[in-house]
């Protein structure tokens, strides 16, 4: 089965109305990016605390360091727009500003991808052994990857040479 690669374009829309619905929808799919990573981080910052924790071994404790860094720079990389937003707010700086939340929410969502996979990882670690958590660890990172990454630059790839 074959998508159909068409850019969406709207002729009556100026360019100030297209960045306004661009930063729109931008801010809005970060507002959801941050919840779930706000809710791994918090996970991650409690986990220390928890009985158990102790257990884990060198392995384990550099999952969870990878994880948790990368969990904070997720986070703070998905807040940024909206926190720049208002203090840019009527500043004339909307394309910059659409631009700059475009990178933030790509690097915030490669670092969420690490944390995911080492958070994943971490926990099979402690269920099981290195072997599996490594297998599935991996196995989070490449679907992320395809997901997030590859496969739209695929799809904006084909747009291109269509055009």
């Amino acid at each position: 089965m074959s998508e159909v690669l068409e850019p969406l374009e709207n002729a009556d829309e100026s360019p100030k109305e297209r960045v306004d619905r661009e930063l729109g929808e931008l801010l809005q799919g970060l507002r959801v990016a941050a919840t779930g990573v706000q809710v791994l981080f918090a996970f991650l910052l409690t986990l220390p605390f928890s009985s158990g924790f102790n257990k884990i071994d060198t392995t384990g404790n550099w999952l969870f360091y990878i994880a948790v860094i990368s969990a904070a720079f997720a986070s703070i990389c998905t807040i940024a727009p909206a926190t720049q937003h208002r203090i840019l707010f009527r500043s004339g700086l909307k394309e910059l500003l659409l631009r700059r939340a475009n990178r933030l929410g790509v690097a915030g969502a490669l670092s969420l991808a690490v944390a995911m996979a080492c958070s994943t990882a971490l926990v099979v670690d402690a269920l099981t052994s290195a072997w599996p958590a490594a297998v599935v660890g991996t196995g989070v990172a490449l679907l992320c990857a395809w997901l997030w990454f590859v496969q739209p630059l695929l799809s904006l790839r084909l747009v291109r040479t269509d055009a």
